[in-house]
Order: C-alpha cells, then sequence, then structure tokens
C-alpha cells in the first residue's frame, strides 16, 4: 500500500518510518518542550530530520496527565510559525498534533499534510472532511476517558480505530492516508500499555498504516524505575518490539537513536 503525503512517497510495509516530536509547549511531560522559542523548535526539527526523521510532528498543547487545557488561539499562536518554517525549509511532510478544527485549518493553510488526532475523531469529526479536502494523512488515535473496558481491551481499542478510520474514508480520506494509533499512555494502565505492545500485531488486521508512540513514557519508567531523562534504552526497547509485530510508523523523541534501532529491527523483520 503505498502513499503520496506532503509530496513524500510512503510504502507501508516496505520499511517502518520515524517521525520526530517537536513539542512548542511549556509543560510536555518528556522534558523537551521549547515553549514559544520558535528558532529553537525549528532547528530541533532540521536537526531530526539530518539525523533521519521521515516527518515531523509539532504539538502545542500538552496531553501529558494533569495537563492544563490551552485554547485554540493559543495553540495556534504557538504551533503556526513553527509548522510554516519546517513545511517550507525541512523537506519531510510536517504533521500538526491537535484535535481542535481552528487549529488544524491554520495548519493546513500554512504547510501542515498530516493531521494527528489523539481523540481519533471523537472531539471534532470534522477533521476528518478537512483532512479529505486537502488531501492530508490522517492518524486517528485511540483514547478515552479513564482506563476501565467493558470486554477484552485490543477488541475495544480495534474497535474504536475500524470506527474512526470508517469515518475518515467516507469523509474523503484515501484508506492509504489513515493512519491508526492504539494510543499507548492514553486511557490505559501501565499493564494495559504493556498488554498492547504485546499484542500489537493484532493491529494490522484492521488494513491501514500504524503509527505507534511509546517515547520517554511512564510505563517504561515505572517498569525501570527512571525519570524520563533516562528511558532511551527503555523507549528502544519498546520500539524494536513495534517494529517487529508490524509497525509502520515510530513517534520518538531521541531520532538519530531510533533510526539506527529501527533500521536493525527492519532488517531483522
Amino acid at each position: 500500500m503505498i502513499a503520496e503525503i506532503g509530496g513524500r512517497r510512503f510504502e507501508w510495509g516496505a520499511r517502518t518510518y520515524v517521525m520526530g516530536i517537536v513539542n512548542v509547549t511549556p509543560d510536555s511531560f518528556s522534558g523537551d518542550g521549547l515553549g514559544q522559542d520558535y528558532d529553537a523548535a525549528v532547528a530541533q526539527g532540521l536537526r531530526m530530520v539530518s539525523d533521519g526523521a521521515d516527518m515531523l510532528d509539532v504539538g502545542g498543547e500538552s496531553t501529558r496527565p494533569g495537563h492544563v487545557p490551552v485554547s485554540a488561539a493559543e495553540e495556534i499562536s504557538r504551533t503556526e510559525a513553527v509548522v510554516r518554517r519546517l513545511a517550507r525549509e525541512s523537506g519531510v511532510p510536517v504533521s500538526l498534533d491537535t484535535y481542535k478544527q481552528e487549529v488544524a485549518e491554520v495548519g493546513v493553510a500554512v504547510g501542515a499534510t498530516i493531521l494527528n488526532d489523539v481523540w481519533g475523531l471523537t472531539r471534532s469529526p470534522a477533521l476528518a472532511e478537512l483532512a479529505g479536502r486537502h488531501g492530508c494523512g490522517l492518524v486517528v488515535m485511540h483514547n478515552q476517558d479513564g482506563a476501565e473496558y467493558a470486554g477484552d481491551l485490543m477488541d475495544e481499542i480495534k474497535r474504536f480505530l475500524a470506527a474512526a478510520a470508517a469515518r475518515a474514508i467516507a469523509a474523503g480520506v484515501p484508506k492509504e492516508k489513515v493512519i491508526v494509533d492504539p494510543g499507548i499512555g492514553f486511557g490505559k494502565t501501565a499493564d494495559q500499555n504493556w498488554e498492547v505492545l504485546r499484542r500489537f500485531s493484532e493491529l494490522k488486521g484492521l488494513g491501514h498504516p500504524i503509527l505507534v508512540g511509546t517515547s520517554r513514557k511512564s510505563f517504561i519508567g515505572k517498569l525501570l524505575d527512571l525519570p524520563v531523562t533516562e528511558r532511551l534504552e527503555g523507549t528502544t526497547a519498546t520500539v524494536v518490539a513495534a517494529v517487529l509485530r508490524g509497525a509502520d510508523i515510530v513517534r520518538v523523541h531521541d531520532v538519530k537513536e531510533m533510526v539506527r534501532a529501527v533500521r536493525v529491527a527492519d532488517h531483522i523483520r
């Protein structure tokens, strides 16, 4: 399955692609939030591309537990200039991590070619129409309030993602541009996150490219009893596990190291 996104050709299943995280926030859980230092954010993104990133994901609102929500206007003020410059200067597709319609509209207008919705179209269904109208890729992530599940964890996740993907396709997003994400770290306990990773290959049955984001997350820290600054090795292990189970995109903070790990994992696969 091949997708043309942002002037780039992605052949899903041929290799794993690396998405670099550019957080334009003051309160990122990972400690890498750059606040409103736009030059630093752009420099970070360009460095990630130099290190091998295939795409960049710009976020203007933290999604860490206990984060303080920001208005659409504030999110736009944080992301607009960074997305515009990275879209112009990086040479790779730029994703905008938002679930807000107003933010997404501005992002697409200044060059974003992927929309990354951490609420899987449940809060702003019109994001699908926006993506379809502009030929963008669309990431739909599983998420919910709380970690209670009525049935089997993976069955519930797959049902959610299948419905979100169907909604996106109905709105005009081509199937190959609808990317599903099981939402590790969102609406799940640490044990549930590990279960998702162990059973990751079950997501292949959805028939869509799969993105996964485990980078520096707390379930790794809890297992190893390590702060966010010391989770590189744990992140590497989870990324390799996901690649061996069929991930198409890994969303990471430490691009240089993860590009190397992914290359080895792809060779094994």
